[in-house]
């Protein structure tokens, strides 16, 4: 009896373990792809308007943040529109922004950049869409759906405890991976910024040394000219 009840506890082990190596590797795969959120770099060309639309369920939370990281004026015009084409946010002239529409409706929703305003200068923008409360998850119900827990008396951990900790270390991987993304077009758009800065200093040094250069000449071709005496001395 003692046998049968010490190989019953490797085998709810071995099952915990084989469970709990499926879901890390889900969350693996799920955390290289990104399958809830999206986030995308364009160039929006001057005097056009650009728009996406983005696939919502019911009852769920969808965040937006955009970045305008290079263009004269780091400015555009932004809008979403619900699948009912009624207009929920709309910004003018903004280089960033962060919008969040709490329980969304089934449908397409539309996120439109605009750069109409400006007839010459051309954007490059980063925007990011986080999808929360979606379904679809990796590590759902269905992976733990039909697994019978075992006798607790055998295990130190039960599955649900597994469970709560890896739904808590997925959910922080995929909010650093965010953090991440958003940093990463905050420095493109400081880079972006200080190299334009950069030519601009640099184009109106050269000319301040120009200028200089001919003041200089100038001068010193006018105190020649005031010793300069031609006029003969009779004697």
């Amino acid at each position: 009896m003692e046998l049968l009840r010490r190989k019953q506890g490797c085998a709810g082990r071995l099952l915990v373990l084989a469970v709990v190596f499926g879901w890390c590797f889900g969350c693996v795969r799920s955390f290289g792809h990104g399958g809830q959120d999206s986030e995308f770099t364009f160039l929006l060309q001057a005097g056009r308007s650009e728009c996406f639309f983005q696939t919502a369920a019911k009852n769920g939370t969808m965040e937006v943040e955009y970045q305008v990281i290079a263009g004269a004026g780091m400015d555009v015009d932004f809008t979403i529109i619900s699948p009912a084409n009624i207009q929920l946010i709309s910004e003018s002239r903004r280089s960033d922004g962060v919008h969040v529409v709490d329980a969304t409706e089934e449908g397409d929703y539309q996120i439109c950049f605009d750069n109409t305003f400006s007839r010459f200068s051309e954007k490059m923008v980063f925007f990011e869409i986080i999808l929360e409360g979606q379904g679809g998850d990796v590590g759902g119900d269905e992976e733990w759906a039909g697994l019978e827990e075992p006798d607790g008396s055998l295990l130190e951990y039960k599955l649900e405890d597994i469970r709560e900790s890896m739904d808590s270390l997925h959910r922080r991987l995929e909010r650093s991976r965010q953090m991440q993304t958003v940093l990463r077009a905050f420095e493109a758009r400081d880079r972006n910024l200080l190299e334009d800065n950069l030519w601009r200093v640099s184009f109106w040094s050269c000319a301040s040394v120009l200028v200089m250069l001919c003041v200089a000449l100038t001068q010193v071709y006018t105190v020649r000219k005031l010793f300069d005496d031609k006029r003969r001395v009779c004697t």
